[in-house]
């Protein structure tokens, strides 16, 4: 009786994995860029800092130069419970420092909750807003991209991620490697199918009427995946830009990225459980293949939980004197899934192809299975700690500028 029913779990595990694999083959291929549009669209640029003194000053001056006209944007940043010199530095450069000090409700998705009922109070209007967290970098042209989007009908919109330090360390490789790999053959066969694209905490733009329509109330360990839910429920399906990059610091080490880890996948457990049942349910009522699709993503996180305890179950079993006792499912069709176990893992140098990444990137694949195998503790631990609602803030300590970004990246 086991043995079947962990064999069923194998079955649903593997249609799941072969329908992913299935998706990606529609991110080989971009379509024709949509109608271009005169700058017209209004912004407000949001900044999520929380005791970010070493790295605002860098985007402020990263923002301030955007090609894109100057009357048409104004920059906020949400000085969170900072004890620094956050708001100090963001006022001597001229953007707005809008403190917030609420230290029973902490995190980014309270501060944007608090900063939007703010933004709706003051005297001018904007079309669209942005969000960025305080140690990104955007490309020049980001604004142009959202003002086409928003001017053809997009109301949420995610950028390209992509890393500001790619190289540091095997780790920030890793990250720059997963992100080049979502871009491609995540986001983009959503984007070319018409699916809905998933938001990725920072790079994201919102029509400001949607956003005083429904409000924001994404407040948990991951706003972004929350607000994904609330939209694609409502049938507004995010969409993807390929071409806006927004570069994200990701941290050094290993303890650094566990622990920013563990706290999206605590989010993320908390969202595929009041998400999941409510938006599959939906999709089947109304045979929405947008919000299907968008609830078995929020139930990935439960898909590396079962197949990491799963695995496991099945290699001790294996070790075990005499014959297996359980059955697995690459017993019974041995070449099959070793096809598709190849596959799987080339979707990552192909990825790094077309993203024409760095040369030294490559070598980092050698030590890109431990990073995500480490996913598998991760999980668990998030699984038992899911309701520890506490945020957890990644330092930044370096400065990294567009300028020197683009140099390494040119040479």
């Amino acid at each position: 009786m086991l043995g079947n029913v962990l064999l069923g779990i194998q079955v649903v595990l593997a249609l799941i994995g072969v329908y992913q694999l299935f998706l990606t083959f529609f991110g080989w291929y971009q379509r024709k860029p949509k109608a271009q549009h005169a700058p017209q669209k209004s912004f407000a640029v949001l900044i999520a800092a929380h005791n970010e003194e070493q790295v605002v000053g860098a985007l402020i001056d990263n923002l301030k130069s955007l090609d894109y006209p100057k009357e048409l944007y104004d920059v906020f940043v949400i000085c969170d419970n900072c004890t620094d010199r956050t708001a100090e530095i963001a006022r001597s450069m001229g953007v707005y420092a809008c403190e917030r000090h609420n230290p029973k409700l902490r995190g980014k998705g309270f501060g944007i909750e608090w900063m939007l009922k703010e933004l709706w109070k003051m005297p001018r209007s904007y079309d669209g807003i942005v969000m960025l967290d305080a140690d990104n970098l955007v490309a020049p042209d980001y604004l142009k991209h959202m003002n086409n989007d928003l001017c053809n009908g997009s109301r949420v919109i995610q950028a390209y991620l992509d890393t500001k330090n790619p190289n540091d360390s095997w780790i920030t490789a890793a990250y720059a490697v997963t992100y080049w790999y979502c871009n491609r053959l995540w986001q983009l066969p959503r984007q070319n199918l018409g699916l809905a694209n998933f938001l990725g905490g920072t790079g994201m733009c919102f029509e400001t009427n949607l956003l005083k329509e429904i409000g924001w109330g994404a407040t948990s360990l991951v706003e972004d995946l929350e607000f994904t839910m609330r939209c694609v429920q409502r049938g507004i399906n995010p969409t993807f830009n390929f071409d806006a990059k927004v570069y994200d610091e990701k941290p050094l080490t290993f303890k650094a990225s566990a622990r920013q880890r563990l706290r999206w996948m605590q989010g993320h457990f908390d969202v595929a459980r009041r998400y999941f049942i409510p938006l599959f349910w939906q999709g089947l009522k109304e045979c929405s293949w947008s919000k299907l699709d968008t609830a078995v993503y929020a139930l990935n996180v439960y898909n590396v939980l079962v197949a990491s305890v799963l695995t496991l179950v099945l290699w001790g079993d294996m070790m075990m004197p005499g014959l297996p006792a359980l059955k697995s499912l690459f017993d019974y069709a041995p070449n099959l899934f070793m096809v598709i176990g190849i596959l799987s893992y080339i979707q990552f140098p192909l990825a790094l192809v077309m993203a024409k990444a760095p040369a030294k990137t490559w070598l980092y694949l050698v030590t890109l299975p431990v990073f995500m195998l480490s996913w598998w503790p991760i999980t668990v631990y998030a699984f038992f700690t899911q309701n520890n609602k506490q945020w957890s803030h990644t330092e930044h300590t370096r400065v990294i500028r567009l300028e020197e970004m683009q140099s390494k990246q040119v040479s």
